[in-house]
């Protein structure tokens, strides 16, 4: 058993695109011109986006955000992730997906790697998301306390 979690990235031009909006790989294996796995350590963040289409349009669009987990430990089952991971965040279909990369770009422009957040705020993306209501903003002292709050904490 690997102590990785792995991705199967997978691009059809115009039918299907599944890509890694943020996070840091481990490993970046090419299987052929349209597929490839990435690896990410455990306790890694990253943001899984897949997007489907046909001839008439769009059919799937969603992102999760997740956490790798080690070997052995709990996970939740996640199409193109093996083992799985720790969900932190999900959202479906393209209005909520886009609001979702509107909160990253935003986390971005505060010169924040969105990989370093912390996984409280994308929880509570998520849980304001479902409630239809607006996720309160990540700013640089949420960060800032966070980054305490993670070194003293085992």
């Amino acid at each position: 058993m690997s102590e990785f979690t792995y991705v199967e990235l997978l691009w059809l031009k115009k039918r299907i695109e599944n890509y890694i909006r943020f996070g840091k790989t481990v490993e970046n294996r090419i299987i052929d011109k349209s597929r490839r796995v990435v690896a990410f350590a455990p306790g890694s963040i990253f943001a899984f986006v897949r997007w489907t289409a046909n001839e008439f349009g769009t059919i799937a669009s969603r992102i999760d955000i997740l956490r790798a987990v080690g070997p052995g430990k709990r996970c939740t089952t996640v199409a193109y992730v093996r083992p799985g991971a720790d969900i932190l965040l999900t959202a479906i279909g393209w209005p909520n997906v886009e609001k979702v990369l509107q909160i990253i770009d935003a986390v971005e422009a505060l010169s924040i790697d969105a990989v370093e957040v912390s996984p409280e705020y994308w929880r509570h993306v998520h849980s304001r998301l479902v409630a239809r209501e607006r996720p309160r903003p990540y700013t640089r002292q949420r960060h800032e306390a966070w980054l305490l709050r993670r070194r003293i904490e085992p």
